[in-house]
């Protein structure tokens, strides 16, 4: 049974209210897709000048295909999560190879490819192809959750959502998944709610129970682990030599100071065994320049920085691609990660 009512209601709402963005009220399903990348555990407002600039520089899927990974790694430096850009990156060649161009309008066949998951491939259907499949971020949880008047996030109560939700998309199903992204962000917060503009308290089993901040129950996060690292400012003759990441790992595709992780940040053995082994450095490790913490999702990296003095009788010019001699002024020639950046500033900082 559909929920004409609020479908009519959130429509009215969303009228009236909906958010200026530049990926909406737009017929374009490559910036619809793109848009949502971008926005996947990023705020919106971080979000528009790096979608304004990618459309700039990349403004068709073609453009996108056709383009070099480093390059795009480096027009998204600084919005992390930098799994989004490659998977799109790849996305985007499976689907000039593939499909002519076209990006897959059919659900399955979009959500087989690299990066897209459920979410993805609902608000992308609903949005851009007018399908009518239901997109459940952290946002529209937790307003389906309060609606409903759910507590628990169990496998149960999450299907009963989907099923809800199902319900008032069957219109405009776009509008109405833009509609209540625009209400999680200004009006159903996870520490607020503003009933009294809300198109759905009308309904709203937490409104009407008087506590909405009590649905639905979040989990304790847990204490995030540590990875202890030592990195190394490496320098030649005004250079400093830098490498990059694996493709298919942590952070991947990305540059940094040289750094590995370790038990203990006092015990410089493996950092020198490291740079000697793949490098062909030999390094005398000097004074530690500072320290700095960054937290990911899922870790923190504590990283030791040390000043490292050379003690090659050579330096052979570096004919590996995941290693560089630059100079300073071309650290903005490539892409590093925010970890690293820190490490930058921490040396401008101390004049190092």
């Amino acid at each position: 049974m559909y929920n004409t009512d609020i479908n009519s209601e959130l429509l009215s709402w969303y009228g009236k209210n909906k958010r200026n963005l530049p990926w909406r009220d737009i017929d374009d399903p490559y910036k619809t897709w793109l848009s949502e990348v971008m926005l996947q555990q990023t705020q919106v407002n971080t979000v528009i000048p790096y979608y304004n600039k990618w459309i700039a520089k990349y403004p068709t899927l073609s453009s996108v295909a056709e383009s070099q990974i480093d390059d795009l790694l480096k027009l998204w430096e600084g919005l992390g999560y930098y799994s989004r850009c490659r998977n799109f990156f790849k996305a985007c060649q499976i689907i000039m190879n593939e499909y002519e161009g076209n990006i897959p309008s059919n659900i399955i066949e979009f959500k087989s490819l690299p990066g897209v998951g459920p979410y993805i491939a609902g608000a992308v259907m609903s949005i851009a192809f007018n399908n009518p499949q239901p997109a459940i971020d952290g946002n529209i949880n937790r307003i389906m959750f309060r609606y409903l008047g759910l507590k628990n996030q169990t496998k149960y109560n999450k299907i009963r959502v989907y099923s809800k939700l199902s319900t008032f998309i069957f219109l405009n199903p776009g509008d109405i998944i833009q509609a209540l992204m625009d209400i999680g962000s200004s009006i159903c917060k996870p520490n607020s709610a503003s009933c009294d503009q809300c198109p759905l308290s009308i309904s709203c089993k937490g409104f009407l129970n008087g506590s909405p901040l009590l649905y639905p129950i979040n989990k304790n996060k847990k204490s995030l682990p540590v990875k202890n690292i030592i990195a190394g400012l490496v320098q030649h003759n005004d250079k400093i030599f830098i490498t990059k990441r694996k493709d298919d790992g942590a952070l991947g595709g990305l540059w940094e100071l040289p750094m590995i992780l370790v038990k203990d940040c006092n015990d410089h053995s493996l950092f020198k065994t490291f740079l000697k082994d793949k490098y062909n450095l030999n390094l005398k490790i000097n004074n530690k320049i500072g320290k700095i913490i960054h937290s990911f999702s899922h870790y923190k990296m504590n990283i030791q920085i040390f000043n490292c003095e050379i003690i090659n009788t050579k330096i052979k010019k570096s004919s590996n691609n995941n290693s560089k001699w630059i100079s300073r002024k071309e650290i903005v020639n490539y892409a590093f990660h925010k970890a690293n950046h820190k490490l930058f500033d921490l040396l401008e900082k101390n004049n190092v």
